[in-house]
Order: structure tokens, then C-alpha cells, then sequence
């Protein structure tokens, strides 16, 4: 005989889930901004790879500075220029909002692989931020751009799944995700403005010269 506690989980991976249509969008205009800023980065690769003398066009000092962010090795993280894994990313977080935006639902298991490829996108993201502040010292404006639309994606997949029931929460946790979703403009928010701070910081010297 079946246990209520089996059948919870045996029901929840047949149960398919949908989304509203703001997390909808987030997802097709998220995952748009981020497919331009690849396609972008992408085609300037493919121009300094053919002229190592190309200036791409987001040279604009010696801080915001696309080349030396291009040149690095940490700009082919897997071998192959990290554009392309946006590229392809980015599409499919495209396919997925207007698949809801056109009434779709997904398994548990669809969702889940949202919510592992939003973790990879912002923690890869996260070590690109690093690398550019303190170890590559330079900044690439469609990289940021990149970072930019990753936030909410990974944010407010993360609320979905909560809230939604695909990633189960106890009693207690719940009312933290109510709240949560309440205030769900704090998070990006303050991850924004922490971003903003760690640039003003680390490049205060050239900065302070413009003032």
C-alpha cells in the first residue's frame, strides 16, 4: 500500500505547472536583453579573432574596456568564448517565456532544470564579476549588461519555484517566501546597488579623476 508521503511526490512529478504572465515576460525580455548582449559580444570575438588589432566599439577608456576583457582567459572559461553558452541560454529562456506567454505549462522536472541553469547562469556571472573587478581590471559594458539580466532571471525563477511548489517548503519557510514574493523588488535591488558600490570602489582612482 501507497503512503500519503509516496504519493505526494509520485503526484507532483505528473502535476504540471504554468506561470503569470509578468514572470512570463520577465522571461522573454530577460532573456532577449541577455541573447543581444551575446550576440553582440559574440560578433566582436569573431572580428578580433580574424584582426588582432580590431577596437571594438565598447573601448571607451582605460576601464570600460571590451578588448582587454576579450583577450583574457578568463573570456573563454570552457575553452570556447562564453558568449556562445548565452547564445544558447539565452534562447531557450526565450522559448520557455513564450511558450507561457502562449498558456503552456511544464513537469517539475522542466522547472527544476530552469531553476539548476539559472544557479549555473548567476554563479558563472558571479565569477566573471569577480574576475573582471579584481584580476582582469576591466570592464566590458555588454558583459555588464549580461550580469544585469541574470539577476532577475535567476531571482524570480527562484521565487516562481517556491512559491509555485515545485522546490517544497516546510510551514515555516513558507511565510518567509510570502514575504519574499511581497517584497520581491529588494532583492535585485540591493544587488544592483552592491554591484554599483564594488565598481566605484575598485575603480575609485580612475574615477575620482573625472570629478
Amino acid at each position: 500500500m501507497t503512503s500519503p508521503a509516496q504519493a505526494v511526490p509520485a503526484a507532483a512529478s505528473t502535476r504540471t505547472f504554468g506561470a503569470s504572465r509578468p514572470f512570463a515576460w520577465l522571461l522573454l525580455l530577460g532573456g532577449a536583453v541577455g541573447l543581444f548582449a551575446s550576440a553582440v559580444l559574440t560578433l566582436d570575438k569573431i572580428r578580433l579573432l580574424k584582426d588582432p588589432s580590431y577596437v571594438p566599439s565598447c573601448n571607451i577608456n582605460p576601464i570600460i574596456s571590451c578588448g582587454s576583457v576579450m583577450r583574457s582567459d578568463q573570456a573563454e572559461a570552457f575553452g570556447f568564448p562564453n558568449s556562445l553558452i548565452g547564445l544558447v541560454a539565452f534562447g531557450v529562456v526565450i522559448a520557455i517565456g513564450a511558450g507561457l506567454l502562449a498558456g503552456a505549462s511544464f513537469r517539475r522536472w522542466f522547472w527544476l532544470g530552469l531553476q539548476a541553469g539559472t544557479v549555473f547562469g548567476i554563479g558563472f556571472v558571479t565569477w566573471l564579476m569577480y574576475q573582471a573587478l579584481y584580476r582582469i581590471s576591466a570592464l566590458c559594458p555588454y558583459c555588464m549588461v549580461v550580469w544585469a539580466a541574470m539577476i532577475p532571471l535567476f531571482w524570480y525563477t527562484t521565487l516562481h519555484n517556491l512559491r509555485s511548489g515545485v522546490i517544497p517548503v516546510g510551514p515555516r519557510a513558507r511565510t518567509v517566501v510570502r514575504e519574499a514574493v511581497r517584497y520581491h523588488w529588494v532583492v535585485p535591488v540591493l544587488w544592483y546597488a552592491v554591484i554599483a558600490l564594488l565598481v566605484l570602489n575598485r575603480f575609485w582612482y580612475y574615477w575620482s579623476t573625472l570629478i
